[in-house]
């Protein structure tokens, strides 16, 4: 990997584990210092470590990307150990219970709901304060969902918490593009991560879920890093509001005949 993004400091959220902890480490790879948060220290701090046998410096900050206090403490955590932010990659975030309406729980909704959503929202408040601080200039990457783009029985909260992530970005995109501030959305579909193991190990289910994708395979972690990473780069300088669907073919046979 070349050294696109020499001298920068990039940000992760849910750095702890799967496609978050896969960007830290290609982020440092790329040359950018990394601040990787997320609620579990002890794998937080895994991370940094991987980061730091990348050839990377990284800091882990613990934070509930949920709650205004935390997050505006990360950004500042961030800025007074490394003196800027440049990229972010916006990744937290929770399945929530799948389960039909009827039997979903409010606590549920809004548990998913704050994380998904509301965490997104928030990191961008204080991302792009900080990047207009600096003078403009600067990257960000939300991770949505292919559930951002279609719906999905038993997952509504997860999937009303992706489809406002795509309508986030795509407004703060607006606000932003004249600061030249480029916000973007990542879409997966299944990959292999221990929120994969958690709602697709069954074998039945596993089977039928793994057949949504014409590739024959779920996706690895390190497919969506990589885009994240290129995302992030110059080299996706003319790119702003949109999303960038990563699904093994997922999608294009949701209208094939049974």
């Amino acid at each position: 990997m070349t050294r696109e993004l020499e001298g920068k400091v990039g940000l992760v959220t849910g750095g702890t584990s799967g496609i978050g902890r896969d960007t830290a480490v290609l982020f440092a790879r790329a040359g950018a210092k990394v601040v990787v948060s997320g609620r579990r220290e002890p794998e937080g701090k895994e991370t940094v470590e991987l980061v730091s046998a990348a050839g990377g410096d990284g800091l882990f900050v613990k934070a509930d990307v949920s709650k205004a206090s935390e997050v505006d403490a990360l950004i500042q955590k961030a800025v007074e150990r490394f003196g800027r932010l440049d990229i972010a990659f916006n990744n937290a975030g929770i399945e929530g219970v799948w389960v039909p309406i009827i039997k979903q729980s409010e606590e549920d909704w809004d548990r998913t709901s704050d994380i998904n959503l509301k965490g997104v929202w928030l990191c961008l408040k204080y991302e792009i304060r900080q990047m207009l601080k600096q003078g403009g200039g600067g990257a960000i990457v939300n991770m949505a969902s292919i559930n951002g783009l279609i719906g999905a029985a038993g997952a509504a909260a997860y999937s009303a918490s992706k489809h406002g992530v795509m309508g986030l970005t795509k407004a703060a995109a607006l606000e932003t593009a004249r600061s030249r501030i480029r916000i973007n959305a990542v879409c997966p579909a299944v990959i292999e991560t221990p929120m994969r193991e958690r709602l697709f190990d069954a074998p039945l289910v596993h089977k039928y879920v793994l057949s949504c994708h014409p590739i024959g395979r779920f996706g690895r972690p390190t497919e969506i890093a990589e885009a994240v990473v290129w995302m992030c780069s110059d080299r996706a300088s003319f790119m702003t509001g949109q999303s960038l669907v990563l699904d093994g073919g997922f999608l294009a046979g949701q209208n094939s005949p049974s």
